[in-house]
C-alpha cells in the first residue's frame, strides 16, 4: 500500500437511508465480465448461468433484467437483507436472504437468525442449529435500493461462539481499553488469482501451458498482459457502493492475479470490510463465470504467490517518536513469530520461501524498504520518525479477524520478559 491515510468515520457501520438512493449495479453492468463469450450460447451451458444462456435478440434476457433490477422502494418499506457468514472451512462464505419490515441503520436493529450447521461442517446432524448474530451492514450493490448485506458471526443456541467464529475473540481484544486507547489502524492488501472455470488454470494463460515469464504484467495494460481488469474494476466500484473502505487496486506480478487494498480501518472494522469485500468478489466472479482463488501459491515454480500484507499502526506509532514504538513492536513480533505464522493462513509455507518478494517462513526479519523481510518499514516512516509497519507474512487466505487482533495483542497487550527482549534486540540489531 502506497500510504496510510485517515481511516473511515464509518466505524460502527451505520447506514443512513439517504445513502441508499444511488443506483444498483445492474445486470448490464456485469455483461462485459462474460469474457467474450459468444452471444448464442448453447443449451449445454452451465445451469447457474441460465440467465445468460439465451439469445439477447428474443427479449428473454431483458425481461429477466427488468425483474432483477426492480426498485422496490416506491411500493413497499420492506427490504432484503443478505445474511453472510463464514463456513466450516474458515474460508468459504455462505449467505441467505430474508425480508426485513423496514430499512435499518444499525445491525442491532436486525433479528438473529439460524441455519443448518450440519450442511456447512459446523454442527452435527442431531444438533445442527447455528445462530447468526448480525454485526455489520453494508449497502447491497447487487439489489440496490435500501437492501443490505449483513456480516454475521456464529454461535450455538446457548450463546457460545462456535470454533470457526474468529470475530468473537477479535472483538474481545479490540474492546480492551489499552487497545481502544491506541486506536489501531489497518490497511490490508488482498491479493487473489482468477482461474478459468473448467480447467482451474489462471485467466489469460494457455490451457496446460504458461505465458511469458514475470516482468511485464505488474500494473500493466494491454490484452496480452492484463487479464480480468473488468472483474477488478467491477469489484472496486461495487465495494465503494457498499460502503467498504477500498483505497485502491492494481494488477499483480503474476498474470491473472490482482490486488485491492482495504483501509485504513479501525479495529474490528478491518475484518468486517475484508470479509464483505471477499463476498462481493465471489458474487462478481460467479456472474463472470470465473473462479476466485485465495490460494497463497496457486502455481508452483517461478511465479509469485498471493499474500495479504497487513499495514498496521497505533496512535503512539503515528505520533512524534513513533519509530521507537514501531521498533518495540517489531521486537515483540519477532518473539511471537511462530504464533503469528501458525495463524497467518493455510499453505503459507509454499509461499514464504525467501523468494518472490517473501522472507523465509522459518526466519523472522525486518528492514526499511525491503520487500524480502517479514516486517517492512517504509522509507518515509524512517525519515519522519513515525508512521506504520507492514507485516508481509499473512497469506491471501488469512482470516482478517485473527490477523488484526493478533497484531494488536502482540504489540499492545503482550509483554515479553526483559531477558527475551534483550536477546531479540541484539539479534535484530534493534536499539530500543
Amino acid at each position: 500500500m502506497a500510504q496510510i491515510l485517515a481511516p473511515s468515520t464509518q466505524w460502527q457501520m451505520r447506514i443512513t437511508r439517504n445513502s441508499m438512493s444511488s443506483s444498483p449495479m445492474t445486470t448490464k453492468m456485469w455483461s462485459s465480465l462474460l469474457l467474450k463469450q459468444n452471444k448464442k450460447w448453447s443449451s449445454k451451458s452451465s445451469a447457474k448461468f441460465q440467465v445468460f444462456a439465451v439469445k439477447s435478440e428474443n427479449g428473454t434476457i431483458n425481461r429477466m433484467e427488468d425483474l432483477l433490477n426492480l426498485d422496490l422502494t416506491p411500493f413497499t418499506d420492506k427490504i432484503i437483507a443478505e445474511y453472510i457468514w463464514i463456513g466450516g472451512s474458515g474460508l468459504d462464505l455462505r449467505s441467505k436472504s430474508r425480508t426485513i419490515p423496514k430499512p435499518v441503520e444499525h445491525p442491532s436493529e436486525l433479528p438473529k437468525w439460524n441455519y443448518d450447521g450440519s450442511s456447512t461442517g459446523q454442527a452435527p446432524g442431531e444438533d445442527s442449529e447455528v445462530i447468526l448474530y448480525p454485526q455489520a451492514i453494508f449497502k447491497d450493490p447487487f439489489r440496490g435500493g435500501n437492501n443490505i448485506l449483513v456480516i454475521c458471526d456464529t454461535y450455538t443456541p446457548a450463546g457460545e461462539p462456535i470454533p470457526t467464529n474468529k470475530r468473537h475473540r477479535a472483538a474481545e481484544i479490540f474492546s480492551n481499553k489499552k487497545v481502544v486507547d491506541e486506536v489501531p489502524w489497518y490497511g490490508i492488501e488482498q491479493e487473489y488469482t482468477l482461474l478459468q472455470t473448467n480447467v482451474k488454470w489462471p485467466l489469460g494463460w494457455p490451457v496446460g501451458g504458461y505465458p511469458g515469464p514475470q516482468g511485464p504484467y505488474y500494473c500493466s495494460a494491454g490484452a496480452d498482459k492484463s487479464f480480468g481488469r473488468d472483474i477488478s474494476d467491477a469489484h472496486y466500484k461495487a465495494c465503494l457502493y457498499a460502503g467498504i473502505n477500498v483505497s485502491g487496486t492494481n494488477g499483480e506480478v503474476m498474470p491473472g492475479q490482482w490486488e485491492y487494498q482495504v483501509g485504513p480501518s479501525v479495529g474490528i472494522e478491518a475484518g468486517d470490510h475484508i470479509w464483505c469485500s471477499r463476498y462481493i468478489l465471489e458474487r462478481i466472479t460467479e456472474q463472470a463465470g470465473v473462479v476466485l482463488s485465495l490460494d497463497p501459491k496457486p502455481i508452483e515454480g517461478d511465479w509469485n504467490g498471493a499474500g495479504c500484507h497487513t499495514n498496521y499502526s497505533t496512535k503512539s506509532m503515528r505520533e512524534d517518536g513513533g519509530f521507537e514504538v514501531i521498533k518495540k513492536a517489531i521486537l515483540n513480533l519477532s518473539l511471537r513469530h511462530n504464533d503469528h505464522i501458525s495463524a497467518y493462513g493455510e499453505g503459507n509455507e509454499r509461499r514464504l520461501t525467501g523468494k518472490h518478494e517473501t522472507a523465509s517462513i522459518n526466519t523472522f526479519s525486518w528492514g526499511v524498504a525491503n520487500r524480502g523481510c517479514s516486517i517492512r518499514v517504509g522509507r518515509e516512516t524512517e525519515q519522519k520518525g513515525k508512521g506504520y509497519l507492514e507485516d508481509r507474512r499473512p497469506a491471501s487466505n488469512m482470516d482478517p479477524y485473527t490477523v488484526t487482533a493478533l497484531l494488536a495483542e502482540t504489540t499492545i497487550l503482550w509483554e515479553p520478559t526483559l531477558e527475551a527482549e534483550a536477546l531479540a534486540a541484539q539479534k535484530l540489531a534493534l536499539n530500543v
